[in-house]
């Protein structure tokens, strides 16, 4: 006996691809498909609609088979209510849970479709709605309770009894799509890795973007590596602090250690970042550094009292830009400002991610990464790095918005910062 559901699918779905990769999960996971309805969006702005029957031989593999058409944003048609069950303890969560997507998500409860709070791939969906028991949250009739909200939590944030959302009905998810003439805003980030792209060209469409986010109060979320200090980019990214194109950073110990280094002696591991020669007792100085923060207190002590008065730390103290340091097991010290509990950084990345309108990830595969996780699939994504496999790694994990521009971050920094200060740099000359 096989099991069967009719789907949906709607958009630029042969566009954007979505309608293919439904057609090919549904064969490579052994279920069949029998297309009912198929209308094609005849003109540049129209919309592709597909209804589709789905057909398994068990109602597991079915499910599977669901699963992941929700992810390329197929909807069951003639959608119920999403089913809800209390979470069991903390940090647990039922065992058929709806593990989230990057993409926007809406959550049909009491028959209206409710858009999912500061969506995150890899957590659970959370219905919150005052007053609820679990048996008023599956059966309540419309408008007999107060507005629901949906939020995402990850499993440290579970707590029992939450209302977990679980199975696959009743959610709808809106992956982005590709528009038809590959323009638009940020047209250029089509996903992918390329090494022969013209980097002028997109530098001046990133710079463009970036002078958007500033005029409409967004906000540009700096995600530094340490190469940027040794690279020679230290000097360029902090001008780009100072003038106000970058609004927050996100690092961790390292970079921090180099560019203050780099301020008290000139170094960055112990190498002269402008002769490129090993200074006597150079590869003592990044441990100097981290004393010398110490002994002040915190690197803001250490800029109020003139010991640190130039860099990408002393542009963000003396602008007033948020800095988020997250520590690791590597870490030598380290700063008194770095946050060595990781779920406490986890947060703090977290809530630096859902902010950002438009994220700059310059070389660093660890950083990239964490703060890609949390990402929602909508963030503007630009990825700078010498080697390939950074980007490569946010397109594994799922950060398809995510465009990868191979190039040495030591020239990217700075032709960004000539492109974006150069009217204020004449104005002070």
């Amino acid at each position: 006996m096989t099991v069967s559901q009719t789907v949906e699918l709607e958009g630029h779905i042969i566009d954007s691809g979505s309608m293919g990769h439904c057609f090919g999960a549904v064969m490579e996971m052994g279920g069949e498909f029998e297309v009912e309805e198929f209308e094609v969006g005849r003109h540049k702005h129209d919309e592709t609609y597909c209804r589709m029957e789905v057909t398994a031989e068990s109602h597991a593999d079915l499910r599977a088979i669901l699963h992941e058409l929700n992810q390329q944003g197929a909807t069951v048609a003639d959608p119920r209510d999403a089913t809800i069950e209390p979470a069991p303890g903390d940090q647990v969560v039922p065992v058929d849970f709806y593990s989230t997507t990057n993409h926007p998500t809406y959550v049909r409860v009491d028959g209206d479709w409710v858009a999912v709070e500061d969506i995150e791939m890899d957590c659970a969906l959370i219905v919150e709605r005052d007053g609820d028991s679990v048996a008023d949250a599956n059966d309540a009739n419309e408008g007999d309770q107060n507005e629901p909200r949906v939020t995402t939590k990850v499993l440290n944030a579970v707590e029992e009894g939450d209302l977990v959302v679980t199975g696959e009905t009743g959610i709808r998810v809106e992956p982005p799509e590709r528009p038809r003439n590959g323009g638009g805003s940020f047209g250029f980030m089509q996903g992918g890795v390329s090494s022969e792209r013209p980097s002028e060209s997109l530098i001046e469409e990133i710079a463009d973007e970036m002078r958007d986010v500033r005029e409409n109060d967004g906000t540009v979320l700096a995600v530094c590596g340490p190469a940027i200090v040794h690279s020679g980019g230290r000097d360029a990214l902090a001008e780009l602090v100072r003038e106000g194109y970058v609004d927050a950073i996100s690092a961790g110990n390292g970079f921090a250690v180099h560019d203050l280094e780099r301020d008290l002696y000139g170094t960055s591991l112990g190498v002269d970042t402008e002769s490129l020669e090993h200074p006597r007792k150079g590869h003592k100085h990044h441990i100097y550094t981290i004393s010398e923060i110490v002994r002040h207190g915190s690197i803001p002590e250490a800029v109020d009292a003139g010991a640190v008065d130039e860099g990408v730390m002393y542009e963000c103290v003396s602008n007033d830009v948020p800095y988020v340091l997250a520590g690791s097991i590597r870490d030598d010290g380290p700063l008194p400002d770095t946050i060595t509990d990781s779920i406490d950084a986890q947060n703090a990345i977290r809530e630096q991610a859902q902010d950002a309108d438009i994220v700059l990830m310059l070389a660093t595969l660890l950083h990239s990464v964490a703060v890609g996780n949390c990402l929602p699939s909508t963030t503007k994504t630009v990825c700078v790095d010498i080697n390939p496999a950074t980007v490569t790694q946010l397109l594994d994990r799922g950060s398809a918005q995510a465009i990868g521009m191979v190039t040495d971050i030591g020239a990217f920094i700075p032709m960004l910062a000539d492109e974006l200060c150069e009217s204020s740099r004449q104005h002070s000359a």
